[in-house]
C-alpha cells in the first residue's frame, strides 16, 4: 500500500512501538480474575457510582474510566498500552492482515476525496476504479468540504462484508461524472510490499509488519526469488515496527539450522520459553543480507538478533530501535483491551535488547530519530554508545552488545548531502502529485524502466518548481540534484505500484549500495 509518509527523507520518525503479542506465546492469562471479589473491585465500582448518581453535573463515566486507565497503564513501561474499542479494531485489522471496505488508498486533496491507488485483488478494481478519480458522493451524500477528515471517510468506505455502496465519481481525464455500485469485501493489508531481483543473484525483498499474513507472503516472495535464480537475499526491515513474535521465529527459521535457538523470552515467575529453528528452512544455505534501521523494533530486531548471534547472514545499517519486551492483548469485556508487557525476550546469546527507559520521560523515548541524530550516532558508528557491561560473544568469536537495539555488523550513516528543509517536503509532494494528475494519460502508460533512465532530462519539471519555491535562483548544483531527487520518488509514488516505487528507490540507496559494493568485493577476492 501506497503511503506519502515512504519517501526515504530523514525528518520524522514513525513511532517504532512493534507490538509483540504474546496470544502466541504460552503465558498464562489471570486477566479475567484481576479484580474478581476484590476490594480493588469494589472500590473502582464505588467511585464510578458515586461520581454517575451524586455528582453535582452529568459526567460521561466512560470517558473518566478510559482516562484512569490511560493512567494507570502509562505508569508500568512504555509498550504496555490501553486500546478503546475502535482503537483496537484499527490494530487488529493491520496485524490480520486485511480489512473489509472497497479496496482504495485514498488523500483528502483540495476538500476532495482523491483515489490515490486502487487496491490489487480490493472491490474497486473489479469494478474500474482508477488513480486519480474523485469520490462526489457515498450514496448520494455529498463527500466534500473543509471540515472532512480521513477517519471520517474511512468510516463511510469500510463496512460489513459484502454490503454495499454507491459512489459518484469524477473522472478528469474523462472530463465525466459517474456512478459506480461497489460491494464491500475483504483487502488484504500487504506486508511484502515489493520483492524483485536486484541482480542475477541478489533478490531483495521489503517486509512492513509481521502481521498473521507476513509469513505466507514472505515464503510465496522467497519462493519465487529463488526460482528466479536467487543465491543471495537482501531482506529489508526498516521502519518495520515489528507484530507478532510467531511469525518473526517462523522467518527466521527459514534461514536457520535444525535446533538454532532463535529466542527465548522469560516472564516474571522466572518462566523461560525457547524458540528453536526446524529442519524446514528453505534458504538455510544462501547468503542473507538484513538491512535495519533506527526505527526496525521488536520482531524485527528478533530476527536481526538471531542471525547475528548465530553468525548468518551480515546485518546492514544502523542500531535498531531497542525493544525486547513482550505484550500480550487481554480484553475488558466492552469491546476495549490493554496489551500488556508479560514478559521479556532475549537473543541467542543471552541478550536483551531493551533500551533504557523512564517513564517520566515517555516522550524521550519515542524520540529516537532526533535524539541519535542530535549525538551522532545516525552519521557515524564510532558514536554508537554500548555498554561493556553487557557485551556477549557469538559461537565465532563475534562481539555483540545488549542494553539498546543491535548494533550493525556493517554501518550505513544517513546520507546528509541528501538533506532537504522540512518546509520543501509537502511542496515537493503537493506538486508531483498535481503534475501527475494533470498529465495521468502520459504518466499511465510510461514504463518503469523508461521512467528511472530518463526522469526529467531536460529538468523542465525542475526548474517548474523551483519557480515556486522561497530560494534564490540560481541554486547550486548539489541543491538542484537533491531536489530532483525527491521529484523523482515523488513522482514515481503517484505514478507505480510499491514493487516499482521500491525500484526506483533502489537508485539512490546508500544501503543497498553497499551490498553491492561487498558483493563485488567478495567476487574479486574469490577470482583472486
Amino acid at each position: 500500500m501506497k503511503n506519502s509518509n515512504r519517501v526515504p527523507i530523514y525528518l520524522g520518525m514513525a513511532v517504532a512501538i512493534g507490538i509483540l503479542m504474546g496470544s502466541f506465546l504460552d503465558f498464562e492469562n489471570k486477566s479475567g480474575s484481576v479484580f474478581s471479589d476484590s476490594p480493588e473491585e469494589s472500590k473502582i465500582k464505588r467511585l464510578i457510582n458515586f461520581i454517575k448518581y451524586d455528582y453535582v453535573d452529568e459526567v460521561n463515566t466512560d470517558i473518566l474510566l478510559d482516562g484512569a486507565i490511560n493512567n494507570i497503564i502509562g505508569k508500568l513501561d512504555p509498550h504496555s498500552v490501553y486500546f478503546t474499542q475502535e482503537q483496537l479494531q484499527l490494530e487488529t485489522e493491520e496485524l490480520q492482515g486485511n480489512f473489509v471496505g472497497i479496496g482504495v488508498q485514498f488523500r483528502i486533496y483540495q476538500d476532495s476525496v482523491m483515489v490515490i491507488q486502487v487496491l490489487e485483488g480490493g472491490p474497486s478494481e473489479k469494478v474500474g476504479l482508477l488513480a486519480g478519480d474523485r469520490i462526489l458522493t457515498s450514496n448520494q451524500d455529498t463527500l466534500s468540504g473543509v471540515n472532512l477528515r480521513n477517519n471520517d471517510v474511512m468510516r463511510i468506505l469500510k463496512g460489513e462484508p459484502d454490503t454495499g455502496i454507491d459512489l459518484g465519481i469524477y473522472r478528469r481525464t474523462t472530463d465525466s461524472v459517474m456512478n459506480f455500485s461497489i460491494t464491500r469485501g475483504d483487502v488484504p493489508i500487504k506486508s511484502v510490499t515489493s520483492h524483485y531481483m536486484i541482480n542475477e543473484e541478489v533478490g531483495y525483498i521489503k517486509l512492513e509488519r509481521f502481521a498473521m499474513t507476513s509469513y505466507d507472503e514472505f515464503k510465496v516472495a522467497l519462493d519465487d526469488l529463488i526460482e528466479k535464480g536467487m543465491t543471495t537475499l537482501t531482506l529489508d526491515l526498516r521502519d518495520n515496527g515489528g507484530g507478532f513474535m510467531n511469525i518473526a521465529n517462523q522467518i527466521a527459521d527459514e534461514f536457520l539450522k535444525d535446533d538454532a535457538l532463535i529466542v527465548f523470552t522469560k516472564n516474571k515467575r522466572g518462566d523461560v520459553n525457547k524458540d528453536f529453528a526446524s529442519s524446514t528452512g528453505n534458504f538455510e544455505d544462501g547468503k542473507v543480507y538484513i538491512l535495519i534501521n533506527e526505527n526496525s523494533a521488536s520482531a524485527s530486531e528478533i530476527i536481526a538478533g538471531a542471525l547475528q548471534d548465530n553468525d548468518r547472514g551480515t546485518i546492514i545499517g544502523r542500531r535498531s530501535f531497542g525493544k525486547g519486551l513482550v505484550q500480550q492483548t487481554m480484553g475488558l469485556g466492552d469491546g476495549s483491551a490493554i496489551r500488556l508487557t508479560v514478559a521479556r525476550y532475549y537473543t541467542p546469546t543471552g541478550r536483551s535488547i531493551q533500551k533504557p527507559y523512564n517513564l517520566s520521560k515517555s516522550k524521550e523515548y519515542y524520540a529516537n530519530f532526533d535524539k541519535r541524530y542530535l549525538s551522532g550516532e545516525l552519521v557515524s558508528k564510532d558514536s554508537i554508545k554500548v555498554n561493556d557491561s553487557l557485551k556477549y560473544t557469538t559461537p565465532k568469536g563475534k562481539v555483540v552488545y545488549g542494553g539498546g537495539g543491535i548494533v550493525p555488523d556493517k554501518f550505513v550513516g544517513i546520507d546528509t548531502a541528501q538533506y532537504i528543509p522540512s518546509r520543501y517536503l509537502l511542496k515537493l509532494r503537493n506538486f508531483s502529485f498535481d503534475y501527475v494528475d494533470n498529465h495521468r494519460i502520459i504518466y499511465n502508460s510510461i514504463d518503469l524502466k523508461g521512467f528511472i533512465d530518463n526522469f526529467d532530462g531536460d529538468e523542465k519539471i525542475l526548474n517548474k518548481f523551483l519557480e515556486t519555491m522561497d530560494v534564490v535562483i540560481p541554486v547550486s548544483h548539489d541543491f538542484r540534484n537533491t531536489i530532483r531527487k525527491y521529484l523523482k520518488l515523488t513522482f514515481a509514488q503517484s505514478i507505480f505500484d510499491d514493487n516499482e516505487y521500491r525500484q526506483v528507490i533502489e537508485k539512490s540507496d546508500l544501503m543497498i549500495e553497499t551490498i553491492k559494493e561487498l558483493e563485488l568485493s567478495n567476487k574479486k577476492l574469490f577470482l583472486n
